[in-house]
């Protein structure tokens, strides 16, 4: 697609009253998810290039990076930029231990405790949009809402969110304090959430933040035209290994067909579709790349008809997808749960 300069439209995200850029930018990748992390200094580079490009929401996590090193790049990175003009997002409630093992928590004490953590980490007086990265399911989300409210109401951040909720908890968690936003993994080959998840989303006024909305990178080339790094977490991922990776190809490549009749890329292609499923849906993709953010960009000009929407969706045919979404596999096989609240 030709270079020009591209707008980033300004939309409102869920019913609260937060206003954000169109297109969000995930930070976790800096500091090496998917590929080697970069140095502060790159790190804050990337962030202070794609802000002035127009990209306002900004996601973290106190899980990202070694010691919480994402955090800490991002708090670097938001000194040398108008923090009024900046919506800051981060997540709580997942410990990382024994390597690949998860424990997820929720209980009011741990709650605030990430919070206060987070505040400090991000050298911020506030934290503009602050999720529960997972549901605990041993403590009642009202219990979880009841401590993030109180937050709210001490003006140590101003909107809630939730990440991977099922519909029970959303409306049981709506009902304690009003809910921004749901992050939620969307893409050509993940669409789980649109049979039920959405139009509840949508009933209630909260907003959708997609992550993963180019497939962990599946849908930029990774792993089809470019090479996995060799500490790639993706070497793990079942969509991205053996037969799995060799028949989800096919769908790489009608992708990139279809692209080239669009006169863009199968990255720009795969986001613009989900551009196109409503301006409540905002997909927050990252990378270590500005060449790659500038291509992201891009996607934001594709315009594309219903029969065209329809012609990308079968291209990429959900239930034809070989393996789990990571999520999935995860819950299985590498997460623990709380089975008692912490006093």
């Amino acid at each position: 697609m030709e270079k020009t300069q591209i707008q980033v439209p300004r939309v409102k995200l869920g019913s609260q009253g937060l206003e954000v850029s169109r297109l969000g930018f995930g930070c976790g990748g800096l500091s090496g998810i998917y590929n080697a992390p970069l140095s502060h200094e790159d790190g804050c580079s990337i962030i202070k290039e794609v802000f002035n490009k127009g990209v306002t929401l900004f996601d973290t996590s106190d899980l990202y990076g070694d010691n919480h090193d994402n955090e800490i790049m991002i708090g670097k990175a938001l000194k040398e930029l108008p923090r009024e003009k900046v919506q800051l997002a981060t997540k709580f409630g997942i410990l990382r231990s024994d390597g690949m093992m998860f424990e997820v928590k929720g209980t009011p004490k741990y709650v605030r405790e990430c919070c206060e953590a987070s505040l400090k980490r991000l050298d911020v007086k506030y934290i503009d949009f602050y999720y529960q990265h997972r549901v605990d399911t041993s403590v009642p989300i009202e219990d979880t809402m009841g401590e993030l409210k109180k937050l709210v109401n001490e003006g140590k951040i101003k909107y809630i969110g939730l990440s991977e909720a099922n519909a029970d908890t959303i409306k049981r968690a709506h009902a304690v304090h009003p809910i921004t936003a749901l992050q939620m993994e969307y893409s050509l080959w993940t669409r789980d959430i649109e049979e039920e998840i959405i139009p509840l989303c949508r009933e209630l006024g909260i907003g959708i933040v997609a992550y993963s909305p180019l497939g962990h990178g599946f849908f930029a080339g990774k792993a089809v035209v470019e090479t996995l790094p060799s500490q790639s977490l993706l070497a793990m991922h079942p969509r991205f290994t053996g037969e799995n990776l060799e028949k989800n190809k096919l769908f790489y490549k009608r992708l990139d067909d279809l692209a080239s009749k669009h006169a863009c890329t199968p990255s720009q292609l795969a986001l613009a579709w989900l551009f196109h499923q409503g301006n409540d849906i905002i997909p927050i993709p990252g990378t270590t790349k500005l060449r790659n953010f500038e291509n992201n960009l891009g996607s934001l000009i594709v315009k594309l008809t219903d029969e065209d929407l329809r012609e990308i969706s079968e291209a990429v045919p959900v239930y034809e997808v070989a393996g789990e979404r990571e999520y999935d596999s995860l819950s299985k096989y590498a997460w623990k749960f709380a089975t008692t609240p912490s006093k």
